[in-house]
């Protein structure tokens, strides 16, 4: 990957690209469990973390239990309100996320607490030492709309490779394209800035949406080329 995509230097209320991948192209997700818990960590930073208690359903522990979570969570970093995550993918060795962040130093401090907690779990669960990821994650720096709704796309179009012929785009359960076309919800995905883009009657259009990340799969090395990434 290209060192020129590792940013010295962030601005804020700005979009950017952030990808990465496991060291030596390793998987960073090998289960179903591995998926979900990085998606769990989404949630706990981008939610008020007041919400997040709530969400665990801590009413369900023992009291003992219930205290030591809250508390964990109250000393945890949080990014409500300073990080918006628009589209992202969770892919066997490798991830993206299309963000935007309120201050300059937003993004690296999300990053930074996302990427240690992941690995400190995948390290201690697999009983393997050392870094998980290929170095520190790249940064691109969005400057359009049109940038911004193609990033979107190529992202959701990741998975076209891991599913069969009769399998189809919106199944794949590790990705925010389900939840743009109205199959699930994820609370803590901020999607109104693509939503405005592809509306019908003032509303919302999940299908003008899926027309135009599937239009043409054949588009996904044309898109990768245009956005000037080589993961």
């Amino acid at each position: 990957m290209p060192s020129k995509n590792v940013l010295k230097k962030y601005i804020e209320k700005s979009y950017y690209h952030i990808y990465n991948r496991g060291v030596e192209k390793r998987k960073i997700f090998v289960d179903e469990q591995d998926y979900r818990v990085f998606l769990s960590y989404l949630k706990l930073y981008l939610l008020p973390k007041e919400e997040s208690i709530r969400e665990l359903g801590l009413n369900n522990f023992e009291i003992k239990n219930k205290e030591k979570i809250i508390s964990e969570i109250y000393v945890l970093n949080n990014f409500f309100e300073k990080i918006h995550l628009l589209s992202f993918v969770l892919m066997p060795n490798h991830f993206h996320l299309e963000l935007w962040q309120q201050s300059k130093n937003d993004i690296e401090f999300f990053m930074r607490s996302l990427i240690t907690k992941y690995s400190k779990y995948f390290n201690k669960k697999y009983d393997r030492v050392g870094p998980l990821f290929q170095g520190r994650y790249k940064a691109v720096l969005v400057q359009s709309t049109e940038y911004l709704l193609y990033l979107s796309k190529y992202i959701h179009l990741n998975p076209l490779e891991l599913l069969s012929k009769d399998q189809l785009l919106e199944e794949y359960p590790w990705s925010s394209y389900p939840s743009y076309l109205s199959i699930n919800n994820f609370c803590w995905l901020n999607k109104e800035l693509i939503y405005k883009n592809f509306s019908e009657n003032n509303k919302y259009s999940p299908q003008k949406y899926k027309i135009f990340v599937e239009s043409s799969h054949k588009e996904t090395e044309d898109v990768r080329d245009i956005l000037g990434l080589s993961l």
